[in-house]
């Protein structure tokens, strides 16, 4: 009697054990797909150190106010440039156009950037990538900017989620090479939403 009490009280201790090792933080299923590629050692930017405390990345609340509607202006006469990284590596981008949405009744304008290598890579050859830089940078988000992933749309829009922003790998671990936002895609508000800071170990 004692051994079969033994081995089913051994058996609900694993299975809780495996249940909490599953749960993945996040309010929403794009923050918990971000927790998940964080806590896979094969996906993680983490550092050894850092991923073996990991428990979850820091977000803003969700908020619909940073879905923006954005207009697209192309413009795919423009020369491809070096684009600084963090490291000796450039990245060839060009401005694949510009976009014009309102935020909180004020409009602000962003470079989309389009990849020279990546636009060349299967499932990858509508990618756009946005790069910015708002007021939380160096505060509550990572000081060197935030990026957000897009396609190239049908039409002249373009749905932004700032909610999705992103910090560079280089957040985490200094050995990425990342994109440096160019100094035009400031934008001079807050931008409370996606990703904060990593408070490293």
């Amino acid at each position: 009697m004692k051994i079969k009490i033994v081995i089913i009280f051994a058996m609900i201790s694993f299975f809780s054990c495996e249940q909490k090792k599953r749960i993945i933080k996040g309010d929403t299923p794009y923050q918990r797909h971000q927790n998940g590629d964080f806590k896979d050692a094969s996906k993680s930017p983490l550092k050894s150190k850092d991923l073996k405390h990991f428990e979850g990345l820091d977000f803003f609340k969700q908020d619909s106010t940073y879905v923006v509607n954005a207009s697209l202006e192309r413009n795919l006469d423009t020369i491809w440039f070096k684009m600084k990284t963090t490291t000796d590596r450039v990245s060839e981008e060009r401005i694949y156009g510009v976009l014009s949405f309102e935020l909180k009744g004020k409009t602000y304008n962003l470079n989309i950037y389009q990849g020279k290598e990546t636009m060349t890579q299967e499932g990858l050859e509508d990618y756009l990538f946005l790069p910015f830089i708002d007021e939380t940078n160096g505060f509550e988000t990572y000081g060197g900017g935030r990026y957000i992933d897009a396609q190239i749309p049908k039409g002249d829009r373009i749905i932004i989620d700032f909610n999705k922003a992103y910090n560079p790998y280089c957040a985490y671990n200094e050995a990425f090479s990342c994109p440096i936002v160019p100094r035009e895609n400031y934008l001079k508000t807050r931008i409370e939403a996606g990703v904060k800071t990593f408070k490293k170990n």
